[in-house]
This record gives C-alpha cells, structure tokens and sequence, in this order.
C-alpha cells in the first residue's frame, strides 16, 4: 500500500530537516558575532597614534649626542623628496690627527745627568762590542733624550745617533732585530710608489737607500730594504733646530730659518698637507701679488717645497706655510722669513725625501 506524503514519518522527518538548518543558522551567528564583537578585535586596530610608545628622550642629552640620532622627515617633506632629488648635509669631519711625534725634549740641565750619563755609557760599550750592537745603543740613546740633561749630553747623543742613522737607515743594510727596517721582495706588478705607500714614506727614500736609478724598472723578485714610517719633524724656534724623527725614534737635526718679529713661524701642530709636496713651483708673494717662477734669480723658495696645514695651537686652521729651500742661505739661522721654515737646498732636499703627506707631522715649539 502506498505511504501517504504527509504521514507521520515523513511529518517527523520534516521537522528533524527544520531543526538542523535553525542550529546551523545559529551556529553562523555565534561565530560572526564573536569575530566583529569585542573578543574579536584586532590589539593592533584598537591603538592611535597617541597610545603608541615613544622612545625616552634624555633633556640632559648634549649637541655631540643629538647629532648621532636620525632625522625622521614629515610627510610633508616626504612627499616633496624622491629618489634622484634626496639631499643629506653634510657633517663637518674634524681632520684625523696622525700618530703624535714625541714630546719635546725636556729643557736643559746645568749639571750633567748622572741617569743620562748611565745611559749614554751603557750605549758605548754595545757599540765597542765587536759585532755592534747597533740598534740596542740607538735604542738606549733615544731613551736619553727624553729625560732632562745638559746642553753637552744632548749635543753629544744627537751627533752619535746622527751618526748610527747612516748604519741602520741611510744604506742598504738591513740590521737584526731592528722594526724600523725591513726586507721586501717586489712581486709582478709591483710599483715602488705602491710600496712606499703601504709603508708610509716617499718612494724618493726608497730608491736612495736602493741604489734605485729607474723606479719603474723594479725587477720582480728583487730584495729591497723598506722603512716602517712615518717621518715626523720638531722645529725649536729658540734654537732654529729642526729634528727629524722616524716614528719616535731621532734620525737627525738640521739648521732652519724662521719668521721674523711681526711674522713669527706659529706654534703648534703641523702636517704635510695632501697633494703639497712639489719640486720647483710657481710663488705669489701675498704682500705686492707678483708672481715668482723657479727660473727667476730671486725666486724665494730654493730647491723645494712642503706645504703645511694647521692643526693645533697657533697653528690650528692656518694656511700658506711651508717648508722650503732658499737662495739666502745666510738667513739660516736667523728670523727673517715671512713665517715659514727654510732650510738649505741640500737639507731641504732630505727632509722632502722624507715626509708625507697627511701622515708627516711638523711641531713647531719654543
């Protein structure tokens, strides 16, 4: 017999189909109201601006600090600024002081110093030993000149380290134990400017003490001997003196002439200036504009010239001094230049061969 469409299983079956559509239609509600409702928000959609942390800033903080923290634009700025117009100021470097030369030599005693006089004695007997012991003594006597003794103990250590610097620097030989002087083999490719570069003296030095007559005919494989520089100079305008030092250690003195009364050579700090060393060079006296060329007859500044720059004291910011040579040289000696340092023109050829630029400092002192 056939089933009514409307009997009671089907009527209960009806219902059963009514009651899980009502329980899901719940169940959508439950969610969309748990996901928009306030269990539901984002922690990062519910803070402003004003809510969000801010770095402490110290009010003690000082110009130098404020300088190291960034520069956040507006968008106003931001919107004006793209890639190809972005412009960062420029930060004012202070220039890099090189390695300090030694101090100043402690003023002159009037008694000899018995402390010195060990010294200058323990120097002599290594140099009588047979072999000499050539670079203890130069050691020993450079530790005498940094404590205080008479003008005779200091003139006697200066002449005898003088005269070792022709043994252990001023030649080929390259003594034991010594870290001032080295061997270096050139390899392919080498240049000798390359190599004084990298140990920071003028090649000039190098082909001197090499016999070198053609630098850019350096063979590779050839032994040469290098110097671990820098040169530095000490000018003592008390006794027209200047000193040149390798790193700390005294090479040899020199003769000078400086400023006169009204001109004096400033005190202070001192460096080679970059790109200021240069053979025979055009002059503008600053007094009546005129022009000197090296070939004029009283062309001032002699076989050479060392620009300087400024660094520290009397000296600090100051331009248009230098080292140089000159045809007056009864002037060495003697304040009469318009404030730079002259030397004789076979001096000032040394002491260019010497320094370099931005690395060589120059003190001048009383």
């Amino acid at each position: 017999m056939a089933r009514h469409p409307f009997g009671t299983r089907a009527v209960r079956k009806n219902r059963n189909r009514m009651y899980t559509a009502l329980l899901a239609l719940l169940v959508v509600c439950v969610v969309i109201a748990f996901y928009y409702g306030p269990f539901g928000k984002n922690e990062a959609d519910t803070i402003d601006d004003n809510t969000i942390p801010q770095p402490e800033v110290n009010t003690d903080t000082n110009a130098a600090d404020l300088s190291q923290m960034p520069v956040v634009p507006d968008e106003a700025e931001v919107s004006e600024v793209n890639e190809t117009t972005a412009f960062v100021p420029p930060v004012e470097v202070e220039p890099e002081l090189p390695e300090a030369p030694p101090e100043p030599a402690p003023g002159p005693t009037v008694e000899p110093n018995p402390e010195a006089a060990a010294l200058i004695a323990d120097a002599t007997a290594m140099l009588s030993e047979k072999p000499s012991r050539i670079i203890e003594a130069r050691d020993r006597l450079n530790e005498a000149l940094r404590i205080p003794m008479s003008a005779q103990q200091r003139s006697s250590v200066k002449d005898q380290l003088s005269e070792l610097s022709e043994k252990w620097l001023l030649n080929r030989t390259i003594l034991p134990d010594d870290p001032l002087c080295e061997s270096y083999q050139v390899k392919r490719g080498d240049l000798l400017t390359i190599i004084s570069d990298r140990y920071k003296v003028p090649y000039e030095i190098l082909m001197k003490i090499n016999n070198i007559s053609r630098p850019e005919a350096l063979p590779a494989g050839k032994t040469i001997k290098v110097i671990n520089g820098p040169f530095h100079v000490k000018v003592y305008r008390s006794t027209f003196t200047m000193d040149v030092y390798l790193q700390n250690t005294y090479v040899q003195s020199f003769p000078v002439g400086l400023g006169k009364p009204g001109r004096e050579t400033p005190i202070g700090l001192w460096r080679v200036e970059s790109g200021g060393k240069s053979y025979s060079t055009s002059w503008r006296d600053p007094d009546n504009g005129r022009i000197y060329q090296p070939e004029d007859p009283d062309y001032p500044l002699g076989s050479r010239w060392i620009a300087l720059e400024g660094l520290t004291g009397e000296a600090k910011g100051r331009d248009g001094f230098g080292i140089h040579g000159t045809k007056e040289p009864e002037q060495i000696g003697m304040a009469g230049s318009r404030g730079c340092i002259r030397l004789h023109n076979g001096d000032v050829i040394t002491v260019y061969n010497m320094l370099v630029p931005l690395l060589s400092q120059v003190e001048v002192v009383d």
